[in-house]
């Protein structure tokens, strides 16, 4: 922190540590230097639940990343109660999901875990899961800067409330009552639990007594206490606000599949080293790159920019690859122009029917054609290398 203020940087502010609630919060009790510069505790997948020592810390504490579930219904489900009980249960105040947009191939890992999903650039079709509209129930009717209340938020039998205000006199609760087998998030593992339909009775106090609610249900208020039958599986939201509305979206383009045949050339014009189009890098980097020594048909080229592995938190593989088309292809003609930068070591791969992306790649199966730059080649069913079809060597040209 003393590094970041020195060089300007005053406004930035340190999340730790990312991971769970232990050790980071431990530590944080033992060392005040360390307390010191800390600003909020994140944890990814808390399952609502905090810890004493975080707690103790008197930190914010964020689900610095959670939800990463298919957003059907059972996604919805998990996002609502997710949303409400990581405050009510362990007193976090931000909930980051990942991701917010399922922009990737499908079949590649997590697929449509996403809020919303918009996965073919090619079509420009999206889709505007139940997610959106759950989160909608919070951010449509409060503001950045607004603050939980203390209440328990415990609904007598199932479900949660959270109540914000803006601290000027502004009232909004957001109620859900999802059940065990409609909100199951990928992870943690949810313990069974029952929810039933119910009356809930709420008691406003001080100012908010004679508070009038917006809402599409007859709500009567009555010296701060109402009132409201609760179903099973259901988000309500209550507010003093006279904004929101019911979310609307344009239709999106029809859905097509990837186009059967397709040809890049990368001659498009896009600025330096930025992605392109369709292809899904996994691991490496590959961007569009000038290449002015070659004044004939490959001066646009796409580049592997990053030689040097680094340090990576995932099983990923050992060699870059980017992947584009459509798992479901399964006869397929596939041919590229390569140049090999690094003739001494240097070498390439195509493929086809890959099987695995995302931390998944290292255990990739297809049928993977490796050219190297001493003018070997070989055919693997992996991409290890290690199992092989057949190994020769003949005259490769570096184009």
């Amino acid at each position: 922190m003393y590094t970041l203020d020195k060089q300007g940087l005053q406004r930035v502010r340190i999340i730790a540590s990312d991971n769970m609630w232990e050790p980071i919060s431990f530590f944080m009790m033992i060392d005040s230097e360390l307390h010191k510069v800390v600003n909020i505790i994140g944890a990814h997948y808390p399952g609502t639940k905090t810890v004493a020592n975080a707690l103790a810390t008197q930190k914010k504490l964020w689900a610095s990343e959670d939800y990463s579930t298919f957003n059907d219904e059972v996604g919805a489900g998990c996002w609502a109660r997710i949303l409400n009980q990581n405050y009510v249960n362990g007193n976090m105040t931000s909930t980051i999901a990942w991701n917010l947009v399922a922009s990737y191939y499908e079949d590649l890992p997590f697929g449509r875990n996403g809020l919303m999903t918009a996965q073919e650039p090619w079509s420009g079709y999206y889709a505007v899961e139940a997610p959106i509209w759950i989160t909608g129930h919070t951010t449509q009717f409060t503001h950045p800067g607004w603050h939980y209340l203390q209440v328990d938020g415990h609904l007598e039998d199932g479900g949660s409330y959270v109540a914000l205000t803006d601290g000027l006199g502004n009232l909004t609760i957001i109620i859900e009552t999802m059940t065990y087998c409609h909100s199951q998030c990928i992870r943690p593992p949810l313990f069974p639990f029952i929810v039933s339909p119910q009356k809930a009775t709420f008691y406003l106090k001080g100012s908010f007594v004679s508070k009038c609610f917006l809402c599409f249900l007859s709500l009567q208020v009555h010296e701060g206490m109402f009132s409201l039958n609760l179903d099973v599986d259901e988000v309500y939201t209550l507010t003093t606000l006279m904004t929101g509305r019911k979310g609307t979206y344009p239709d999106p383009p029809q859905s097509k599949p990837f186009p059967s045949n397709y040809k890049d050339d990368f001659n498009i014009r896009n600025p330096p080293f930025s992605e392109a189009p369709h292809f899904a890098d996994q691991t490496g980097v590959f961007e569009y790159f000038v290449n002015t020594s070659d004044p004939g048909d490959h001066i646009f080229t796409l580049r592997q920019v990053v030689v040097q592995r680094p340090i990576t938190w995932a099983s990923d593989a050992d060699q870059a690859i980017s992947i584009i088309g459509d798992f479901k292809w399964v006869n397929v003609t596939i041919t590229c122009d390569v140049y090999i930068e690094r003739p001494v070591n240097g070498g390439v791969f195509i493929a086809g029917r890959v099987n695995n992306g995302g931390i998944y790649v290292r255990r990739s199966k297809g049928l993977f054609f490796w050219v190297f730059a001493d003018g070997t080649y070989r055919v693997t069913s992996d991409l290890s290398k290690e199992c092989f079809y057949h190994l020769a060597a003949f005259p490769v040209s570096q184009n």
